[in-house]
């Protein structure tokens, strides 16, 4: 039997409040305890110097209620008269502040540069705080996008983020880029990362078809330029297995994750955003004149033993450059067909606002780009975006919706004109005649404006949606699922009128006129279902996360051709063409799945291990190969939590973290396991083609990328220098490659794991600094550093395959393979080489033995930002170190028509001559023109290392003007100065056919009010 005992003293008081409590009047008792009234508490927080906050976030104490800043750095919120507030934001120290029974609560916060550990970086399913992360995650933010006059995300990113490369491939509006994250993985040359927009993954390769846009854009059109710059918040590149394990196969290559600006809480705001950018090219070939190209070209025709034919009349159209043209005019081409100014404008409208549970941002943006060609050729991108966040009363329920649509039309000519203009021979007749029409000059050349009758134009409709709706089932575990879709359409064309001909070869709408059209669409949509579970002890936490993901992607394709109209203006009529051509028809479907997980454990505040796993299954791959396992391990020490490092330290900030795991890849295309048929288009005597185009195999499976890292990061002098070190080392296996096989088989390849293993390794040094932070006066630098490397570890059989003369093993993947030049013979004038075979003849692939390597060495990015009040200065350097191939490559005997650069003059003239340029040719004497194996002679291959002011910023902000309205103006300039020793236009993408980047200065306008 229990006892019960009660206090007896206790329970009489008990008994005595009772009754007091029953007689009191009931008025009185509700207005006793009843909270006391609250009222409208405004003020404005600024910083030391006195300059309004934007988006600091005010919350009561004690409850749900808050509110954030506007853009003046007022505020407004209810509160008691005896509640207290409390001020935070990234950046500075937070503030806690007590009402005290006041109407007006102004505020000042002091800046912590502690906080900058504090940060929340997207890893795509999760977040994670710069200070506790495991894996490698390099992050750019929108104030460092903003600063760059540029129309494509990929381009704000070049040089600003270690371990990333990336090329543009062309100064043309529209065109593509090449990325790699950590260096190339895969023989089969596929190096593009995951992209995911707002969670949902976006299709980053090309639709483009080359039979229409390769002359001008070689094929390559990047939809990444649907996704205007100045809408993105920040993007987060994950590079190390403990950060893309996650995403299994998807994640081989690294992920790209783009987050799009959302709405703030506050009073709505409206902002614009005006600029206009001119551009132009920014280095010019010094190219041969007139009594230069003339005296050369005569001097090769000489050499060729055909001299005599220059002073006979019967030979006058085979030299007309020499013979018929004017020999006293000059054009500087590079001037008529690249010397152009390209323009852009841009406008982007946004309103944004909301309160503290729900906010909204819609905008709107139209952009229009020129070029520096002749005529009117443009670029045109109009955007809307929208973002809708909600958060119920109870903060259990929460959806975000984003929507992104982008419609581009691109007008360009046919072809590209910077080949031309670096060949085009000095003394060319005028481009028109004295009637204003073409200039044919007596059927003597073929006119470069003629190229402008041809047109390219493609159209691209581009639509990502996503929802994310989550619900609290339990303070600590939460059920969230992601939706998401998206589409991309390509239409273009490519026409080829008679007109841009020349009249001597008799062709006729009837006989030469075509349109080339493609048609392509990729339709994508996900479903990511996801339980999270959070669980926090005194010294311990964890974080649980399981999900799904079911994905399916269709691609379609149509390219064809007619040929043939009665006149030109029936061209674009495909009914009308005499013949019509399917090039391409092709339609596929994707279908992946996956399961999925993470554990991230922390005890004491310093020990952090994340464990994350996936279970991939993909339509790529025949029945009992369709599914992959990939996981990763990574660990975090936050020694300088320990006790041996008080406040008062040098040391603030001390993290040791490793990773090791497993990524994966199905990158090869689809039904490449079955036997495949393709109908050509094209007929037999009548009788439609079936063309085999691959051979059943259901062996091949995944390719594996084991992927380590060890790392160290530090922060001093209370994280005044933060610096971040990072080694590690990728191996790629089980290599899915396109074994080519003999013509006699009927099939070009079969696709099969090869046993070769590609090894990227390397260090990123990244480091940020405050060097003055003295009241109205900072200035800070940030400095990242890339040291990659490459190697082909295993190749078996690489001697006897394909392969073996573009690999080698211990090798990069990048190497190419050259003639070793041994200079000019003195006493023949021709170019001469080693003779690696010992046959006594140059000219078997056996004697290009001499190894280059094209990938650079080291790369990266200095920039500094000053502030002094409301003026700020950033600049950004971008380096690389590297080697290209060179003009020599597109060039080397001098005498042949065409205009070529000064340096070919200094040429082998007579006997006993010591010059680098072989002797003049015009190319009528194959036996004296050696200069084929020049191009590909390591002669050919120089230093391509530069040193580029990729940007410059000066941004003047005029404050809050009377009216409401907060002014920025701004000057920006991108690609402005280039340091280098390389022999072209442009180190970083050398070509002789392809317009380098253009140099760019902006004048903008920024308008909130």
């Amino acid at each position: 039997m229990k006892i019960i005992r009660i206090n007896a003293n206790r329970f009489s008081l008990f008994l005595i409040i009772n009754m007091l409590l029953a007689l009191w009047p009931s008025e009185t008792l509700e207005a006793a305890m009843a909270p006391p009234p609250q009222a409208m508490v405004t003020g404005t927080v600024t910083d030391s110097d006195g300059n309004p906050l934007v988006g600091v976030s005010i919350q009561v104490e004690a409850t749900q209620r808050g509110t954030i800043t506007d853009l003046d750095g007022s505020f407004t919120i209810q509160a008691n008269p005896d509640d207290t507030l409390y001020f935070s934001i990234i950046g500075f120290k937070p503030l806690t502040v007590g009402i005290k029974g006041r109407n007006v609560v102004n505020v000042q916060m002091e800046e912590d540069v502690t906080q900058l550990r504090e940060v929340v970086l997207n890893a795509g399913y999760y977040t994670v705080s710069e200070k506790e992360r495991t894996g490698n995650i390099a992050t750019i933010k929108a104030e460092t996008m903003e600063k760059q006059p540029v129309g494509n995300p990929l381009a704000a990113m070049q040089g600003q983020l270690s371990g990333i490369n990336i090329v543009q491939n062309t100064g043309v509006p529209g065109g593509g880029f090449e990325v790699e994250v950590r260096g190339r993985n895969f023989i089969n040359g596929v190096s593009d990362p995951l992209y995911i927009i707002d969670g949902v993954p976006f299709g980053s390769q090309s639709l483009g078809s080359g039979s229409v846009s390769g002359g001008i854009l070689g094929g390559n059109i990047s939809p990444l330029n649907a996704i205007d710059p100045t809408t993105i918040e920040s993007i987060e590149v994950l590079k190390d297995a403990d950060a893309t394990a996650i995403y299994g196969s998807r994640g081989a290559n690294g992920v790209v994750l783009i987050t799009t600006k959302r709405g703030k809480a506050g009073r709505t705001t409206f902002s614009a955003n005006l600029s206009t950018t001119l551009g132009q090219v920014s280095n010019f070939l010094e190219l041969m004149n007139t009594q230069q190209y003339l005296e050369i070209r005569r001097e090769g025709i000489i050499n060729d033993g055909f001299g005599d034919f220059l002073n006979d009349p019967n030979f006058d159209l085979f030299f007309p450059d020499l013979k018929s043209w004017d020999n006293s005019r000059y054009t500087d081409w590079q001037k008529v067909l690249i010397g152009g100014t390209s323009y852009r404008n841009n406008a982007q409208l946004s309103v944004s606002g909301g309160n503290e549970r729900t906010s909204f941002l819609i905008s709107g943006g139209y952009l229009k780009e020129t070029t520096v060609f002749p005529r009117d050729s443009n670029y045109k991108k109009a955007t809307v975006q929208s973002k809708v966040n909600h958060r119920s009363e109870n903060d259990r329920f929460q959806i975000d919706l984003s929507t992104i649509y982008s419609n581009e039309r691109n007008r360009l000519p046919q072809r590209d004109f910077t080949g031309l203009a670096y060949t085009l021979e000095p003394n060319a007749p005028e481009i028109y005649d004295e009637e204003g029409r073409l200039n044919w000059e007596n059927n003597t050349w073929n006119n470069p404006f003629a190229a402008l009758e041809e047109d390219y134009v493609s159209k691209v409709n581009t639509l990502i949606a996503n929802a994310l709706v989550s619900y609290k089932l339990l303070p600590n575990l939460e059920l969230r699922t992601s939706l998401g879709y998206n589409t991309y359409r390509l239409d273009s064309y490519r026409t080829l009128p008679s007109s841009a001909r020349n009249p001597s070869l008799g062709l006729t709408p009837e006989n030469y006129s075509s349109i080339t059209t493609n048609v392509s669409q990729r339709d994508s949509w996900i479903v990511e279902p996801q339980l999270q579970w959070k669980q926090k002890w005194s010294r311990t936490a964890l974080d649980v996360l399981i999900g799904t993901t079911l994905q399916q992607q269709t691609t379609e394709g149509f390219v064809q051709r007619g040929i043939g109209f009665p006149n030109e203006d029936l061209i674009f009529n495909l009914s009308a063409a005499e013949t019509l051509e399917v090039l391409t028809d092709t339609e596929s479907e994707y279908n992946y799945n996956a399961v999925f997980g993470r554990v991230n454990l922390k005890v004491m505040g310093r020990y952090i291990l994340n464990l994350t796993g996936r279970r991939d299954g993909s339509s790529r791959f025949g029945p009992g190969r369709q599914f992959g396992n990939f996981g990763a391990v990574g660990l975090a020490w936050l020694f300088s939590e320990e006790s041996l490092f008080g406040d008062n330290s040098i040391l603030s900030f001390g993290k040791l973290r490793g990773s090791y795991g497993t990524t994966g890849s199905d990158n090869v295309g689809d039904y490449r396991f079955l036997d495949t048929y393709s109908v050509t288009g094209f007929d037999y005597n009548g009788i439609s083609i079936l063309e085999p185009t691959g051979i059943f195999n259901p062996l091949f499976g995944w390719e594996s990328n084991r992927k380590l890292e060890a790392a160290l990061e530090f922060g001093f002098f209370n994280d005044r220098i933060l610096l971040n070190t990072s080694w590690y080392r990728n191996r790629s296996s089980d290599q899915l490659v396109g074994i080519p096989l003999a013509a006699t088989t009927g099939f070009s390849e079969l696709t099969g794991n090869f046993d070769a293993t590609v090894e990227n390794s390397g260090v990123e040094v990244d480091l940020r600094t405050i060097n003055l932070r003295n009241g109205k006066l900072k200035w800070s630098t940030r400095v990242n550093l890339t040291v990659p490397r490459n190697k082909l570890l295993r190749f078996d059989g690489l001697e006897s395959s394909p392969f073996a003369n573009r690999y080698e093993i211990g090798k990069p993947l990048t190497i190419v393979k050259l003639y070793n030049a041994l200079g000019v013979d003195p006493e023949t004038g021709l170019y001469t080489f080693e003779d690696y075979n010992g046959d006594g003849n140059i000219s078997s692939l056996e004697d290009r033995q001499f190894i280059e390597d094209r990938a650079p060495r080291f790369y990266g990015g200095l920039g500094n930002t000053l502030t002094y009040g409301k003026l700020s200065l950033d600049v950004f350097f971008q380096f690389k170190k590297q080697k290209a191939f060179d003009q020599l490559a597109f060039g080397t005997t001098p005498g042949f028509r065409g205009n070529a650069p000064v340096e070919l003059l200094d040429r082998w003239q007579e006997v006993g001559d010591m010059a680098p340029i072989q002797r003049a040719s015009g190319g009528l004497a194959p036996d004296v023109d050696r200069g084929t194996f020049q191009q590909l002679s390591n002669a050919a291959f120089s230093d391509a290392s530069f040193v580029r002011l990729r940007n410059i910023s000066l941004n003047y902000g005029l404050g809050r003007l009377d009216n409401g309205m907060q002014v920025n103006v701004y000057l920006q300039g991108q690609n402005l100065w280039t340091w280098t020793k390389y022999w072209g236009p442009d180190p970083e993408q050398p070509s002789n056919v392809r317009l380098p980047q253009l140099r760019q200065i902006t004048l903008g306008l920024h308008v909130d009010f």
